[in-house]
């Protein structure tokens, strides 16, 4: 049953150009690793913040297919799907959505769903059925709304060799809840939450500098310098290759809600994405 215009979430425009570059990708991705036959390769796509797969656009009033639907028309299909959210209502609409469909490329009995907290699904069910030993493979989009991720995640799936990811650095959430002026006014469960999805504490090293300042005093750094030190993360302690130039997410009005980051093994799939990025212009509303 199709959900009314009154039950969907609303995205605004930088959303709409996010689910624009995953298609672009996923459709590209799809077409070399089917095409390859020595050895030949299982492609799987994973959402760990799935929705409920259809949303409105804020400018314009019409229905967007969300990142899970959008990529199960892409073809070729993906040899399997993984659909994971934490609302109950999202994930079963998303079910019932994608199990009525007759046509489309993909098949219905390759496509799982979960209704958990994707920190756990993924590692204990999803990323262990993409052994890069099997000849498996994965992209999987990490979009979380704020700071909902664990760093174990990410660094897992670096570290597996066999999954491309696409990645929401929420600065929005950073800044709003814990990267203050004053380090010290922050709630110690923000900074936890920060923590947790960081890694470690390193992210004071990267928030907040005395240099420059002729009286030794913290001051925070700009968001650049925050996001530049997590994507260096994701090369030296995560264990990707190749991550891309962040790309800003930004409002109409200009205001950065958060970056984009890609990171894979895999050279080509760098420049795919850097190309894609390119055609977007920074993501400006």
């Amino acid at each position: 049953m199709a959900r009314s215009r009154r039950d969907v979430s609303k995205i605004g425009i930088w959303s709409e150009v996010k689910l624009d570059i995953l298609r672009d990708y996923a459709s590209a991705y799809s077409r070399i690793l089917a095409a390859q036959q020595q050895p030949p390769l299982q492609h799987i796509y994973i959402d760990a913040f799935s929705g409920s797969g259809v949303h409105q656009a804020k400018g314009t009033g019409e229905l967007v297919w969300g990142s899970p639907t959008s990529v199960l028309l892409v073809e070729p299909a993906f040899t399997a799907y993984h659909f994971i959210d934490l609302d109950r209502g999202n994930i079963e609409a998303l079910k019932e959505m994608v199990m009525s469909r007759s046509t489309g490329p993909y098949d219905p009995s390759t496509v799982r769903f979960y209704n958990g907290d994707c920190n756990d699904v993924l590692l204990s069910k999803v990323f262990p059925t993409v052994n890069f030993k099997d000849y498996r493979r994965a992209l999987c989009l990490l979009d979380p709304y704020g700071l909902h991720l664990d760093w174990q995640v990410i660094q897992t799936a670096g570290q597996m060799r066999s999954i491309e990811v696409f990645l929401n650095f929420p600065i929005h959430d950073m800044n709003r809840n814990v990267l203050f002026r004053d380090s010290k006014k922050a709630d110690p469960k923000q900074v936890a939450r920060l923590t947790r999805y960081w890694g470690d504490e390193s992210w004071r090293d990267a928030a907040y500098s005395t240099q420059g300042n002729l009286f030794g005093l913290e001051e925070k750094t700009r968001n650049e310098v925050v996001v530049g030190a997590f994507r260096d993360r994701l090369k030296e302690v995560a264990g990707f290759k190749h991550v891309s130039p962040a790309l800003a997410m930004r409002n109409s009005k200009g205001a950065t809600l958060y970056y984009l980051l890609f990171a894979s093994q895999k050279p080509v799939a760098a420049k795919i994405v850097e190309d894609i990025f390119g055609k977007h212009g920074g993501g400006k509303g």
